[in-house]
């Protein structure tokens, strides 16, 4: 009876020493860090900013842009960010480049340039400024060549006419 008492308390004590290892950390991991202050919750594959500017707005997205895991084209492409829609900017980092989530306050997907978007309420006025805008009639460019003669020359040609 003591010897069964003794064995039953050497292996509970042995099997209470022991912990679970680790989970093991994948690109899939969530991790928190924290620059300027700010704690930033983003997947282990995205690598966390070494300066951090919090923006928090909504952005629309002025291209199909590439959603990189590192602030710079260095990093792996993790999306790509749909033309026209929107997306959350978190902060402003590094080398001009913009840290983003699906959602407010959700946790940090990647990074995009800064010329990838503009603020939801400056979209409409973007795109109409981008347009082309339609060129006026041809005009004739006209010189005095002597006397009462001229040559002219229409803007679509480099042919010069004499009058």
């Amino acid at each position: 009876m003591k010897k069964s008492l003794a064995l039953m308390l050497l292996a509970t004590l042995t099997l209470a020493g022991c912990k679970a290892p680790p989970p093991s950390v994948t690109d899939d991991t969530l991790v928190t860090s924290e620059v300027n202050g700010v704690k930033l919750v983003h997947r282990h594959a995205v690598a966390a900013p070494a300066e951090f500017t919090p923006v928090n707005e909504t952005w629309r997205a002025l291209y199909a842009a590439s959603v990189m895991t590192t602030p710079d084209y260095g990093g792996k492409v993790v999306r790509y960010l749909e033309n026209g829609k929107p997306f959350e900017v978190l902060g402003s980092v590094e080398n001009h480049w913009l840290a983003i989530a699906d959602q407010a306050e959700g946790p940090l997907i990647g990074y995009v340039p800064l010329k990838a978007g503009v603020e939801s309420g400056r979209y409409e006025a973007t795109l109409r400024s981008d347009r082309p805008r339609p060129r006026g009639k041809n005009k004739q460019v006209c010189v005095d060549v002597g006397g009462a003669s001229k040559a002219c020359r229409t803007n679509d040609t480099a042919t010069w006419i004499l009058d």
